[in-house]
């Protein structure tokens, strides 16, 4: 649907928004209109991507008068803009709510008004029974979605929400904050050793975002199959392979747990157990159905089907092995872990415990040896 239509993307100077960017090209848009009101990112953007069907809007979704010159012909709005590190969210609420709500209020007026045909928000998996303010703002953009979907009259226009987790070297992400702790040579600063997170690729949220503009009949929301990952297994597999690419041993690459941050929980959802009752699925992903399906534009695809079964938490999820994480990284393109693919990394024995002096006091500082370390989180 992305082909020969206007798209319109929000937050498009962000980490999400820079990745979709040349993807969207690649499905070749008449027009593709990047919105952010980060001119810095907006210009940096426009260095990286010279193609001429792109447009650089220089906006705030808090301006609805802004948005709705920018959706002025346009079909697909997808929907990056946000506020999204959860600390920043924490101290600051009344601006979070600014942008993640009435901004995205902002966005389903303006849409409604200029005759939108598919409009895609991007939310968290920290909108499931929300720990925090980012994650309680995602979910009450989730629900704006749906009622904006439920008050289109009869217009051709489709709202629908897709839940990410954590996206590997967004922004958001810890491994950035990693491998630059691995090339100066630690400490690596870990939060809490029993911290678990979905995470999935760049790809896979395009994949998502894509399918769910095909897909959607109205008011869902769409969550990737994500594998869960132990944030101290990711660190122990950036330290194998990153610290010999960097001149270090990793024998010498010190791990400092600082405790949990303001609005942290230990683990991720991807949906509530309600909203399971509610879950239809297909290969690659869940559809959870609004409650008020009188709204939608007849019935799911014939492809999605009652799931078996639902791992709903992090902390139950099958976890990828130390080697799998590795693997995933390398798929992922993240800097540096291509060309440390080839070095030997150590031989770790399978079925050590974790080291007990790594589980110690918050702020105690501990060496990684061949063990397994605490974790930290993304955002």
């Amino acid at each position: 649907m992305i082909t020969g239509n206007n798209v319109l993307l929000t937050g498009g100077a962000g980490s999400v928004g820079r990745m979709l960017v040349p993807r969207l090209l690649e499905r070749d848009p008449n027009v593709l209109r990047v919105f952010d009101n980060n001119e810095p990112g907006l210009s940096s953007v426009r260095s990286d991507v010279d193609d001429d069907r792109c447009r650089y809007l220089a906006g705030d979704v808090r301006d609805k008068d802004r948005l709705e010159r920018a959706m002025e012909d346009v079909d697909i709005v997808i929907h990056t803009a946000a506020m999204k590190h959860v600390d920043i969210c924490e101290y600051n609420p009344f601006e979070a709510v600014k942008t993640n709500a009435l901004g995205l209020q902002n966005v389903v007026d303006a849409a409604i008004d200029s005759d939108v045909r598919r409009v895609v928000f991007t939310s968290s998996d920290k909108a499931v029974n929300p720990a925090n303010t980012m994650g309680t703002t995602k979910l009450l953009g989730e629900k704006l979605i749906t009622a904006g979907n439920n008050h289109r009259g009869d217009r051709d226009l489709r709202f629908a929400s897709v839940r990410f987790g954590n996206i590997i070297n967004s922004s958001q992400s810890v491994i950035p904050i990693f491998r630059d702790q691995i090339r100066s040579g630690g400490p690596i600063t870990l939060t809490d050793e029993r911290m678990t997170r979905f995470f999935l690729t760049y790809d896979d949220v395009f994949d998502l975002v894509s399918q769910a503009i095909e897909k959607t009949r109205g008011g869902e929301v769409f969550v990737y199959k994500m594998p869960a990952i132990r944030i101290e297994d990711l660190a122990t597999a950036m330290i194998e392979t990153l610290a010999p690419q960097f001149g270090h041993d990793p024998a010498g690459i010190d791990v400092e747990i600082v405790g949990r941050r303001p609005g942290e929980t230990f683990d991720e959802e991807i949906m509530t157990i309600r909203e399971s009752r509610r879950a239809m699925e297909n290969g690659s992903m869940y559809a959870i159905k609004p409650e008020m399906t009188e709204f939608q534009a007849g019935d799911l695809p014939p492809e999605f089907d009652e799931p078996d079964d639902i791992d709903l938490s992090s902390e139950h999820a099958p976890k990828l092995s130390v080697d799998e994480i590795v693997e995933l990284l390398e798929d992922s393109d993240v800097v540096g872990m291509s060309d440390a693919s080839s070095i030997d990394r150590p031989q770790r024995d399978e079925s050590s415990d974790v080291k007990k002096a790594a589980t110690g006091p918050e702020g105690q500082t501990v060496s990684f040896a061949e063990e397994e370390i605490p974790s930290n989180t993304d955002e």
